[in-house]
C-alpha cells in the first residue's frame, strides 16, 4: 500500500528532523554552536530523556579531538567550567536540558571550523539505571555563532 510506505518515509524523516533515540533515551532539539576558523572548542546543546534514569557518560565526533560532557556553573561572581568525569545524571522522565551556560558536551581539538548550515555526526553514549550501554548517533546541525538556547515559557497575568 503505497499510502503507508509514504506515512511511514514521512514519519521517519520527521523523526531525523526532531531528534533521536535509543531503546531507554531520547534527544531532542540537538545543536552546535558553529567556530571560526582557529577556534578549537565549541559546544553541543539538546534535550535528553530517559525513561527509566541513567547517565549521560561519553560522546564522540569524528570533527573533534577531544569530546566532554561538561557543567559552566557560578561560582560567586566567576562562571567556571568543569569536565563532568562520571557524566550527567539522567532522572527518569525528567528531560535534561543541554544549554548554554549550563550542562553541555564540549567538542575540544577541532579538525575544523563548523560552519552554520553543516551538520556534524556525534554519538553520545549512555547507562541506564541496569549499568547497560547504549549509544545514539546524530547528525546535528551547526548554528550560527551567536545562537542562544530557545527562549523560556513566558507567563502572562501576573
Amino acid at each position: 500500500m503505497p499510502v503507508k510506505r509514504s506515512v511511514a518515509a514521512t514519519l521517519a524523516a520527521a523523526l531525523l528532523a526532531c531528534g533521536a533515540a535509543s531503546a531507554q533515551t531520547t534527544v531532542k532539539e540537538a545543536w552546535i554552536r558553529g567556530t571560526v576558523a582557529q577556534q578549537k572548542a565549541t559546544g553541543l546543546f539538546a534535550q535528553i530523556t530517559s525513561v527509566q534514569g541513567g547517565r549521560l557518560v561519553g560522546a564522540s565526533s569524528p570533527v573533534a579531538g577531544v569530546v566532554e560532557i561538561h557543567e559552566m556553573a557560578m561560582d560567586g561572581n566567576v562562571m567556571k567550567m568543569r569536565a563532568l568525569p562520571d557524566g550527567l545524571a539522567l532522572p527518569a522522565g525528567k528531560p535534561v536540558e543541554l544549554k548554554p551556560g549550563g550542562y553541555h558536551v564540549m567538542l575540544l581539538d577541532l579538525k575544523q571550523a563548523l560552519e552554520p548550515g553543516s551538520t556534524v555526526p556525534v554519538t553520545l553514549v549512555f547507562e541506564g539505571a541496569d549499568k547497560k550501554r547504549d549509544s545514539v548517533e546524530l547528525q546535528v546541525p551547526v548554528k550560527a555563532l551567536n545562537a542562544a538556547a530557545k527562549p523560556a515559557m513566558q507567563h502572562s497575568g501576573h
